[in-house]
């Protein structure tokens, strides 16, 4: 069989990042009344490309299938609907944006940022391709074209006359299959003198906390701010400024203008990061190859707690139906045997398996029926939201504990 090409310059992928066997897709939530016996399963394989480093997986399951119709809701994370929040004053102050500004938001979910700024009256479009989000987005007062957005879409958006002062886009870039059209639509649809920012997670921050279970089939691609100059770069997008986040366990939030606009300089957080990178030799191949036997010791690790757990007769529950943590619990084999529910807030999700292990997806409020002894966080990005919000489970001696990086009770 073939190795694939990467999708930003077109080289025979050869070197392996992380190969996690097959997996279902990650938010392909099971009704409970599923005849399938088995969930379907793909090649989950992330290569890195040897000449431009980007990091990426195949796209074996196309787009439509995944995104159509999507089960994440932004607005049910209540830290991720106040990260929005700051986003927006920022921006309005940074940027003087006013009632005669455009802001537009690409994959803009269920409106959970674009309605900052309509608050405070400044037009707001959002893109969004899963039709029941962008139904509960325009719900919420934020005008919605349900697309997949490219370059054809954001040409037919200049025909209509519109056009961004600010550009935004978290968490959407890893989604894009055809990479080259997307950013080429980015610079198209972006104002001459506007402002594009993206958030994504730091492929930096992936490998130096084991991470890998942020890999799944609908995040085609991991970026380090070097490989996203590159992009940029080809599509006449120029990065002038980079912040460091804390989201999804470590982010950046770049700044680009285009290319043929105001002149911008380069910020010392710019700087930074590319030091930073450097310093980890992300220009260098071997960072990437020798990711694999630090994967497998995650794995090792969640075995091992499961097995003493069973052979002590105590019960360990989940929480949160996150993606991430399909990917971890598939990559483990772990089963509804060993990990009895999970429980979320999304009623989206609840009353569902998750896929591949067919484990049942509970409210928040069956933990306190069921009183287990461990509580497994799957979002560990979210540990200190989880913990303080169940903060109860601790009144029966029971206890939180996270797999990544390494299998951790949490004090």
């Amino acid at each position: 069989m073939n190795n694939p090409n990467c999708r930003f310059c077109g080289t025979e992928l050869t070197h392996t990042f992380a190969d996690l066997g097959r997996t279902p897709l990650a938010n392909s939530y099971v009704a409970p009344d599923t005849t399938l016996t088995e969930d379907p399963s793909y090649p989950l394989h992330a290569r890195v490309c040897g000449e431009c480093l980007l990091v990426q997986v195949e796209d074996v399951v196309p787009a439509e299938d995944i995104f159509s119709d999507y089960a994440y809701f932004s607005s049910y994370a209540q830290s991720w609907v106040e990260h929005a929040r700051k986003y927006a004053d920022m921006a309005i102050a940074r940027f003087e944006l006013n009632s005669k500004s455009s802001v537009v938001e690409v994959a803009s979910n269920d409106g959970y940022l674009l309605q900052h700024f309509a608050n405070q009256n400044i037009p707001v479009l959002g893109i969004e391709p899963a039709a029941n989000v962008a139904e509960a987005a325009e719900a919420r007062g934020v005008p919605t074209r349900t697309a997949f957005f490219g370059a054809g879409f954001a040409k037919s958006l200049r025909d209509e006359g519109i056009h961004a002062d600010l550009l935004a886009g978290n968490n959407v870039l890893a989604h894009v299959p055809d990479l080259n059209d997307f950013v080429e639509g980015l610079s198209i649809l972006l104002a001459k003198d506007g402002v594009l920012t993206m958030e994504f997670p730091h492929l930096l921050r992936l490998i130096e906390d084991v991470q890998f279970d942020t890999i799944y089939h609908e995040h085609y691609s991991y970026f380090s701010l070097l490989v996203v100059e590159r992009v940029f770069a080809r599509h006449g997008l120029k990065l002038f400024d980079v912040e460091e986040l804390p989201t999804h366990g470590g982010s950046l939030r770049i700044f680009a203008g285009r290319s043929d606009g105001p002149d911008r300089g380069e910020s010392d957080g710019l700087k930074s990061v590319r030091a930073s990178e450097s310093q980890a030799q992300l220009d260098k191949v071997d960072i990437y190859t020798s990711f694999q036997p630090r994967v497998e010791a995650v794995r090792e690790g969640l075995q091992k707690f499961l097995k003493l757990a069973a052979d002590n007769g105590q019960q360990v529950a989940a929480y949160g139906a996150a993606a991430k943590g399909n990917t971890l619990l598939n990559f483990c084999g772990v089963t509804a045997n060993q990990i009895s529910f999970v429980a979320d807030v999304s009623p989206h999700k609840q009353d569902h398996l998750l896929p591949g292990s067919r484990i049942p997806i509970m409210a928040p409020e069956h933990l306190k029926e069921a009183k287990p002894d461990h509580v497994l966080i799957l979002p560990w990005n979210l540990k200190t939201e989880i913990t303080s919000d169940h903060a109860y489970v601790r009144d029966w001696d029971g206890d939180f504990v996270i797999a990544v990086p390494e299998l951790t009770i949490l004090p």
